[in-house]
């Protein structure tokens, strides 16, 4: 392909249908290069820069409604306060409602600080593109779990995303309008922190699949529980339904002897949701076990199931499956 401008790289074209005698989409070329940034380059509004500007592709969000007409329910994991754990939770409930028999997706539109492929060791992975879209990233080979984040799409992990406002708008409608789902029964978007652009975008584009609503985490300290009280007032304004409140790190689990401690104050999150006429959750403490199986990218989930995180994980499960009038038949 011919480069047409210093900040540009082509689009890749998309292909024709061709289905294979499976009746599933046949991958028919590599969407992973360079990130295809020409998507996001566009004529007429948006943010101009070195004479090329920013699009928003709002033409292509009919096509939301396609490839997510078979996604049961979508959750937002949202929080006002980084560095409370949400891409942690949003892991390990995803691995509790896959154990407990769910098809579950995670998109990840935490552009700038992009985990969720490490935490779940696909980081190497490639994103393909079909007929329908692009393919996301899958975790197991039953496909029961799958994956699209920007951390795919880049060419070294150590690449830093430098977008304004517009960019970053974007391309979360790309993520939700291009991506081929398929049949899930839950699709979990995690957030990075805030009440900004992602999230008004994401809000916005996902409006008219009605989400269940949001997940909201925070941890016991006072600091991050008013951060989270903005982000239930961010859930107000925009219409968006509250499932419930998540407090993280509550408390630290023993490696030798299992015994929770509380390092840190304990139950703000519980008072907060009562005092916000919210569902509270659960609390998920800190423990070594699953943190040392986040970072090598290894299924607590399957690995622990004997530890009060796993307890407690799949407790909160209950509740949002208890919430759809789901059975959960949770696996231990």
């Amino acid at each position: 392909m011919v480069k047409t401008h210093v900040h540009q790289i082509p689009l890749l074209p998309r292909p024709p249908a061709d289905l294979s005698g499976s009746g599933e989409p046949k991958v028919l070329s590599v969407v992973r290069m360079r990130f295809p940034w020409s998507r996001l380059w566009g004529k007429g509004g948006g943010e101009s820069r070195d004479g090329m500007t920013v699009t928003g592709n709002s033409d292509k969000m009919a096509a939301a409604e396609d490839n997510l007409a078979a996604v049961d329910h979508i959750l937002l994991v949202l929080s006002g306060k980084g560095g409370v754990g949400k891409s942690t939770i949003t892991t390990e409930l995803a691995l509790a409602l896959r154990n407990a028999g769910k098809r579950v997706g995670i998109l990840d539109i935490d552009l700038c600080g992009p985990s969720i492929p490490r935490m779940l060791n696909v980081l190497n992975s490639a994103v393909h593109q079909c007929d329908a879209g692009w393919v996301p990233v899958y975790v197991d080979k039953d496909k029961t779990m799958c994956i699209m984040s920007i951390g795919f799409l880049l060419e070294t992990p150590d690449d830093a995303v430098i977008w304004r406002g517009p960019k970053k708008t974007a391309l979360i409608k790309q993520f939700i309008s291009d991506v081929a789902w398929g049949e899930l029964d839950y699709l979990i978007v995690d957030t990075p922190p805030g009440t900004s652009d992602e999230h008004i975008s994401v809000v916005e584009c996902l409006r008219q699949h009605k989400p269940d609503g949001a997940l909201l985490v925070t941890t016991p300290q006072a600091v991050s529980i008013g951060d989270v009280r903005r982000e239930l007032t961010f859930c107000k304004k925009t219409g968006l339904p509250v499932v419930g409140i998540i407090e993280n790190m509550s408390g630290f689990v023993c490696p030798n002897c299992s015994e929770c401690t509380n390092i840190f104050s304990s139950g703000g999150g519980e008072a907060l949701a009562e005092q916000s006429h919210v569902p509270f959750l659960g609390c998920v403490p800190l423990d070594p076990q699953l943190s040392h199986s986040l970072e090598e990218g290894r299924n607590f989930i399957q690995a622990f199931p004997k530890s009060a995180t796993f307890d407690a994980i799949n407790n909160i499960v209950e509740k949002i499956l208890s919430n759809n009038n789901e059975s959960s038949a949770l696996h231990t």
